[in-house]
Parts: C-alpha cells; structure tokens; sequence
C-alpha cells in the first residue's frame, strides 16, 4: 500500500474549525495512530466505515473532459471535518483513512494530447493503473469487513471500487449509477466513460442501473447494446420521470433495488446529474439535490448496500467564492449514506 497517504491526526485538526459548546466529525472521526499499520488498525477498530479520496481526474481527461475534479477530495475532507458530531451521526463511526497518492500520474497527464493516438493510449495506462490501486484498496476494506465510503476524482474509479469490491465477496457484485450518463461506453481504452462496461466484461459486474439517463446524450450504439442485455444492465431516463411524468421516482427507485439488490452492490453518485454543481459535463437540467440525497437514503438502507462512491464534483471549476459548496454536498450525501446504512 505504498500509494496510500494516511491522515494523520494533526492533518485532521488543522481542517477542523473548533467552537465553545460544540463537538465537529473532525475531533471524533478515527485516524491511524502514528505507529500503526493502516490496514491492520482499520480492521480492528470499531468505525464501521472507511473514508478515503482519490484526487485525479486522469479518466476525465483521457475522455476528452474538462480537469478539475482533483480538488474534490480536499474540499469535501474539509466540510466533513466540520460536520456536527450528534445522536442524528456519529464522526466516530467512520475511520478517515486518507487518500492514494497520483501526484505523478497526474503531473504525466498534463504533459499528454487527448487529440493525438498515441498520447490517448498512453492517458488509459495511467488510468489502469490508478484502477490497480482502486481495487486494491477497496478489496482490503471490504475483507476487513468495512463500508468504503470513497470521494473521486472521475468515475473511472467505480470500475475498481466494483473489481476490489468483487475480489472481497469472492463473486461478482451489482451497481445502481445515478448519472445522466451510462458510463457504459465502447471499449476504448479506460476512461470515466466506460468504468461499469470494462467491470462488466471482466466478471466483476453481474448486474448494472443506471438511473437517470438524459436521453439527449446517450449514443444509439450504447442503447442497442444495453438492449442486447437487458438481463443484466438496465436504467430508467430523466426525462421519463421529470419531464414527460411516465415513471415516478420513488417507483423507480424501488424498480432499481429490486434489480440490484440480490447481491452485493455498489451506490455510483455522479455530481455531474445534479444542476449547477461543478463540473466536467456541468448541467441545468437533472433531479435536485434533495432527490440526490433521498436516493442515496434510499439505496443505502438495504443490507447489501457494499460502499458508497461520490464523484465527478470539481470545485476547481466552479465560483471561485463558493468553492466550498461541493465540499459541503458531499457530507449531506456521506451522511445520509452512514445514517441508512446504520439503521438498515
């Protein structure tokens, strides 16, 4: 686990704002004592989730997005660090773990061409690799018996949170993806766009939904093959639900568990469906921030839930006096998902 930079305490205290009277996530969440192996402290302490972030945005650039989601990981540690410790959710319940190391990967993608062949070829290698250490450190939280609670960076990294996640249960596990869109891509090469196809097609993805597709912007091609396998990968549109009132979104969800949920299987959030939060493919149109939030308490509650994977938010491209704001959406989000898991 060479790639893996622990959160020491003191990191933790110095993005804790601390108040008279009041007990922040920051002063309670877990850390590995200075001593002590991570993966060994996490498997014997009593958190039940792990936190951990992944700040690249390698697997946007390698699909021709625009960078910025590297800096979700810091913004979101900073907002969770101040979240209010109370009887509603406990910071104690969640180890902050820390986050893998692709400084270099990163200075490498900056100096490659997305037009140029071979420079495409090279940006999937760094990709694959940062998949390596996805899974990796996926696979030992969930052996360990943990909840992986994990902050992108693209979602290029769900095909190692959906591989690792597989390697721990010992057979292939299911996803529900609420984005708009399938991420289901040809294979091309790895990029944010194709995460779930390439867990599909090596085994490690048995069933897949996508819930919220905006249909202007899914190819005819990625259509003809979701129909090919409509046993094993489904998804529900935007548009059916919000704009022309043929589904309803509670129904649906239910839809969506009933397919996902005889197996272990993962929560894909894509910040890229929700209006005005920035990102690579930022939107006006999409469910709201509080259907965001009521699906993840949602999905959450099942038993099978496996881990919760939030990404695509890109503070970096967004108001530069509002930065923050990202940061505090994904704790709304992190906690709705600890607060449904431990009631489940």
């Amino acid at each position: 686990m060479e790639k893996l930079v622990v959160l020491k305490p003191s990191d933790l205290a110095k993005l804790t704002r601390h108040r008279s009277g009041e007990i922040r996530f920051g002063e309670k969440m877990l850390t590995t004592p200075k001593s002590a192996d991570p993966l060994a402290f996490m498997a014997g302490c009593e958190a039940r989730f792990v936190l951990f972030g992944i700040p690249e945005d390698i697997g946007i650039r390698a699909n021709s997005g625009r960078p910025g989601a590297a800096s979700a990981w810091e913004n979101a540690l900073e907002s969770i660090a101040n979240l209010q410790h109370n009887r509603f959710c406990k910071g104690s319940d969640i180890l902050a773990l820390g986050h893998l190391d692709v400084a270099a990967e990163m200075r490498a993608a900056e100096s490659f061409d997305f037009s140029d062949t071979h420079d495409r070829l090279a940006i999937s290698k760094l990709v694959q690799s940062i998949d390596k250490e996805v899974s990796h450190l996926v696979f030992s939280i969930v052996k360990a018996g943990k909840i992986p609670i994990i902050i992108g960076g693209g979602q290029n990294n769900a095909y190692g949170n959906i591989k690792g996640t597989a390697l721990a249960k010992g057979k292939p596990v299911n996803a529900i993806n609420f984005d708009s869109q399938s991420d289901f891509r040809i294979l091309e090469g790895r990029h944010n766009g194709n995460a779930f196809h390439y867990a599909f097609e090596e085994g490690f993805l048995k069933k897949y939904f996508i819930f919220g597709l905006h249909e202007n912007y899914v190819s005819k091609n990625v259509l003809q093959n979701i129909k090919k396998l409509e046993n094993r990968v489904q998804y529900t549109t935007y548009d059916e639900i919000s704009i022309r009132s043929e589904k309803d979104f509670d129904s649906e969800m239910q839809n969506a568990l009933q397919f996902v949920s005889s197996e272990a299987f993962g929560i894909e959030i894509d910040l890229d469906a929700i209006p005005d939060v920035a990102s690579s493919t930022m939107t006006y149109s999409g469910f709201s921030v509080a259907k965001a939030r009521k699906f993840v308490h949602f999905f959450a509650r099942h038993k099978n839930a496996a881990y919760l994977h939030i990404c695509e938010g890109a503070p970096d491209l967004g108001d530069e006096k509002n930065k923050h704001l990202i940061g505090k959406l994904i704790g709304y989000l992190l906690t709705d998902f600890v607060k449904a898991r431990e009631h489940a």
